[in-house]
């Protein structure tokens, strides 16, 4: 028989209480995130008999890394144990219904079938959750009534749950809040003593870790103090185009990812990055004609694109390369030097003093930037030494093209390869 768990909930969870299709709290540290929705959970399975739910990560390579030990908690701290039956990789609950728990990147698009009558599904660590994942996630848990629940602190707007449920217009039949240490009655004191800590000694990331705002940089990102540096010396600002002035390409060309395009201008000893164009799966002719409408646009003239040296390689196919198709297209190119990836990002490193970026134009690309970080080995519990590869790293690659090219004595860069005159018009 359905039975009733009185549980003393923080008022910002309150909009939760009430059946919705989609469910998500987001915020910083010790906001109670997490222990609203595993109490959420306990308290689902006895008032529902037989309700089968889910709980989820993007990556879950053991069950230490799963809401199951916290769950387990909570069963013994609300005196209910005697209802659950606790299993070493699932939990039995009342009539005969279980909560498991699970990683998305394990799934396919058949094994994901398994979830279909499930009851509901918790995404915990959500601000991690793949396009895919979201993807496979959304139409399988589709029973009648049935809920998707996220807990996340937001690291960027381009996160797939971001995007859905604070990106504009929410899906219908949604409740989002956002909760913070402030909002949580039951805030411990060594947690206060740990935020104020933070407060006095990274406040760059203070926002973040506890106020759930998107984070400045990544931990690990290659250019944290040349972001941070250039956020405090105010180079990232309105940086116009200057009129009359050359606008040289820096880029980073996908096929079956993203293609990125730093805009750039030259003042002295200033590096001014106007402008940045990204897209994927358009052909060159779309990026050339981006480009440019933007130069004319603010009265400037093209000047060279620097491309990745695998922009040279011949394609079997048709014998042509992607620099080849830019010159039909009356594009300069010049080919970047073959470097190491650090030595890139070294040298992104020493320009980035010179560096400044329009900070409307160029939000994207500098987020990537900011996230543009090393890999890290969950095994050896150390950074690996070679970039993680992920969103980020495009833009941040066509960046270390353009810083390299740039650094680089002349006679270690390609000649230009100049385009035949074409009239465009």
């Amino acid at each position: 028989m359905p039975q009733t768990l009185q549980l003393p909930t923080p008022r910002v969870f309150v909009p939760l209480l009430s059946p919705a299709r989609w469910k998500g709290a987001y915020g910083g540290r010790g906001s109670g995130k997490s222990h609203f929705f595993a109490e959420q959970v306990v308290a689902k399975h006895i008032g529902q008999p037989g309700a089968r739910g889910v709980c989820i990560r993007e990556v879950q390579k053991t069950l230490r890394e799963s809401a199951k030990r916290l769950i387990e908690d909570k069963i013994q701290s609300l005196g209910v144990g005697s209802m659950f039956d606790v299993q070493r990789e699932q939990i039995n609950t009342p009539g005969g219904g279980t909560i498991i728990f699970q990683g998305m990147q394990d799934h396919t698009a058949e094994s994901i079938k398994s979830l279909e009558g499930f009851d509901y599904a918790w995404v915990e660590e959500a601000q991690t959750l793949s396009d895919r994942s979201l993807e496979l996630l959304r139409p399988t848990i589709r029973k009648e009534g049935s809920e998707l629940w996220f807990s996340w602190n937001p690291r960027t707007k381009r996160d797939p749950v971001d995007a859905l449920l604070r990106g504009g217009k929410l899906p219908s039949s949604a409740a989002v809040v956002r909760a913070n240490y402030a909002d949580n009655p039951f805030f411990p004191k060594v947690l206060d003593e740990e935020r104020q800590f933070d407060k006095d000694n990274i406040p760059e990331r203070y926002g973040h870790i506890w106020l759930g705002e998107y984070e400045p940089v990544g931990l690990g990102a290659y250019y944290a103090n040349e972001i941070i540096a250039a956020r405090e010396q105010k180079r990232i600002t309105n940086v116009p185009y200057q009129s009359n002035f050359t606008v040289d390409t820096w880029w980073d060309i996908g096929v079956s990812d993203d293609t990125s395009i730093w805009l750039v201008q030259y003042a002295g000893k200033e590096i001014h990055l106007v402008d940045f164009i990204t897209d994927h799966g358009e052909a060159p002719a779309y990026y050339v004609d981006e480009i440019r409408k933007r130069v004319r646009q603010n009265g400037c003239s093209m000047g060279e694109a620097i491309l990745p040296h695998d922009a040279y390689a011949r394609q079997s196919a048709t014998g042509s390369s992607y620099a080849d198709v830019l010159h039909t297209l009356g594009v300069d190119t010049r080919r970047a030097p073959n470097e190491l990836v650090m030595t890139g990002i070294n040298a992104a490193r020493q320009i980035f003093g010179r560096c400044w970026f329009d900070e409307g134009r160029c939000e994207l690309g500098l987020e990537a930037l900011g996230n543009y970080r090393k890999e890290w080995d969950d095994d050896k519990r150390t950074w690996k030494g070679k970039p993680l590869h992920d969103w980020a790293s495009h833009p941040a690659d066509a960046f270390r093209y353009g810083a390299i090219t740039k650094t680089a004595p002349r006679n270690k860069t390609q000649p230009k390869n100049l385009s035949p005159k074409i009239a465009i018009v």
